[in-house]
C-alpha cells in the first residue's frame, strides 16, 4: 500500500521530532489530503506536537477558490486555525520578508501533474530560492507524478524563463515535486536545509495508473480544471492549447483532454495527422467530437474537436503515448489544411505582454516556427527534439529517489 509524505508524516512521531519546538507553515492546495480525505492543514494542525502558525496557498489558493489563470487570490486568516495564509499567486509571486519571519519550517506539499508549465513546479523553485535566502528550512512531503517517468518535450531556451517555465527542463520531465526539489537545488547552487519525506510502496511504472496509485488513493482536483487522470496524462500536450485559438475545453467536463473550434473540419485534421506522423498516435485513440464551452474560448458555440482518450479499455499505451508531439502535430496538420487559420493566440498569458504565449508555453519559438513553416518535417522535428530528451534523461538520473 502507498503512503505519500503527508500521511507518513502524520502517522510517524519519529519523523516528526525534529519539527519539535519549531513554527511551521505549510504550502499546500486542494489535493494536499491524507488518505482519509482530510487537508493536510487540518491533519497537521491536530497533532498536539506540531506548532502551525501559517499557511501558503499557490495558484488558484489553498483551498481552491479561483478558476482561471491570472485570477489572484488574497491573504486572509484561517477561520478554523486562526493563522494567516498567504498567497503566492497574489500581490506576490516569491514569499517576502514578513511571509517568511511567520515559521521556521516549510511543509510543501503540492500534488504536480509531471508538466514543466503547471504553476506549483515555479513556486517550488521560488520557496527554496527565499528560503535560502533566509536560512529556513524545507521539507518537501512527496507525491507521486500521475503522468510517470516518461520524459518529453524541448527544454526550455536560455532567456525564456517565467511562471510557467522553471528552468531548463523538458515539458514532460518525469521527476516528483521532491525529485524537482533536489534538481533545482543543485542546479540554483542553493544552500538550503532541504530535507524529502519520500513516498513509500510507490511503483511509477506500475499498471493500470503508471504513476498514479489507481485503486488505492481517490483523485482530487490540485487545480480547478485538473478532474482526473486522463486530464494528467494529456495535460503535456494540451496545455499547448491555452496559447492558442482553439478551446482546450475549459467550460466543459473533458477540460484538457479535447480541443476543437466552431471554423474547423476534426475529421480531416486527424486524417492528415494520421497521414504526416502515423507514430506520433500511438498509445492512445482520437475521437471526432462536439462540444459547447459554458465558459472561456468559444463560449456558447458549437465546437468541432477531437478528443484523447487515454484510458486502459481505450488501447492505451503508457510508453507509447506522447501528448506533446500529438498535439504538435494537431497544429502542424491544421495549419497545412487552413494556411491561414489564426491559430496563435496573442494576449497577456501569466502577466507576460511582450511575447507569444505559445513561445513562453514551450520556453522558445522553436515549436511555432516548425509548424508554421510548410516545408519542415516531423523528422525534422524529431531531430531537433529528441537531443534534448535524451541530455533530460541522462540528467535526471542522479536525482531520482525511486
Amino acid at each position: 500500500m502507498i503512503q505519500f509524505g503527508l500521511d507518513r508524516l502524520l502517522e510517524d512521531p519519529d519523523l516528526r521530532r525534529p519539527l519539535a519546538g519549531k513554527r511551521i507553515a505549510l504550502l499546500a492546495h486542494p489535493a494536499s489530503v491524507s488518505r482519509d480525505l482530510t487537508h493536510g492543514l487540518d491533519a497537521l494542525a491536530a497533532l498536539p506536537d506540531l506548532n502551525i502558525t501559517a499557511a501558503f496557498g499557490p495558484q488558484h489558493g489553498l483551498r481552491g477558490d479561483k478558476q482561471d489563470n491570472m485570477v489572484e487570490s488574497p491573504d486572509y486568516s484561517d477561520p478554523r486555525h486562526g493563522i494567516p495564509v498567504f498567497s503566492l499567486y497574489g500581490a506576490v509571486r516569491r514569499p517576502t520578508d514578513a511571509m517568511l519571519d511567520s515559521f521556521d519550517v516549510l511543509l510543501v506539499d503540492l500534488q504536480d501533474l509531471g508538466c514543466r508549465i503547471y504553476t506549483f513546479i515555479t513556486t517550488l523553485r521560488y520557496v527554496l530560492e527565499a528560503a535560502a535566502r533566509q536560512g529556513k528550512a524545507v521539507w518537501v512531503l512527496d507525491r507521486p507524478n500521475p503522468a510517470g517517468r516518461p520524459v518529453e518535450g524541448l527544454r526550455l531556451r536560455p532567456g525564456w524563463e517565467s511562471f510557467v517555465g522553471a528552468g531548463p527542463m523538458p515539458m514532460r520531465h518525469g521527476l516528483t515535486l521532491g525529485e524537482l526539489a533536489r534538481w533545482f537545488i543543485a542546479t540554483l547552487k542553493l544552500d538550503v536545509d532541504c530535507q524529502v519525506v519520500t513516498l513509500a510502496g510507490w511503483q511509477p511504472e506500475a499498471a493500470p495508473g503508471y504513476g498514479w496509485p489507481l485503486g488505492q488513493r481517490s483523485w482530487i482536483n490540485p487545480s480547478p480544471n485538473a478532474p482526473n487522470l486522463a486530464m494528467a496524462r494529456a495535460y503535456a500536450g494540451t496545455v499547448l492549447l491555452e496559447g492558442t485559438t482553439l478551446s482546450e475545453g475549459r467550460g466543459t467536463t473533458r477540460p484538457l483532454e479535447l480541443f476543437g473550434a466552431p471554423d474547423i473540419d476534426a475529421r480531416a485534421v486527424i486524417a492528415e495527422m494520421r497521414a504526416l506522423a502515423p507514430e506520433w498516435l500511438k498509445g492512445c485513440r482520437l475521437r471526432e467530437c462536439w462540444f459547447e464551452p459554458t465558459f472561456h474560448k468559444h463560449a456558447g458555440k458549437l465546437c468541432n474537436g477531437v478528443q484523447f482518450h487515454v484510458e486502459p479499455c481505450d488501447g492505451y499505451d503508457h510508453q507509447a503515448f506522447k501528448p506533446w508531439r500529438l498535439q504538435t502535430l494537431a497544429f502542424k496538420a491544421l495549419r497545412r489544411l487552413q494556411p491561414d487559420y489564426p491559430l496563435w493566440r496573442d494576449f497577456g498569458y501569466e502577466y507576460e505582454y511582450d511575447r507569444l504565449a505559445i513561445d513562453l508555453i514551450n520556453g522558445s519559438p522553436l515549436l511555432r516556427e516548425w509548424v508554421d513553416d510548410p516545408a519542415a518535417s516531423p523528422a525534422d522535428f524529431e531531430a531537433l527534439v529528441r537531443p534534448d530528451e535524451v541530455a533530460w534523461e541522462d540528467e535526471r538520473r542522479g536525482f531520482l529517489l525511486y
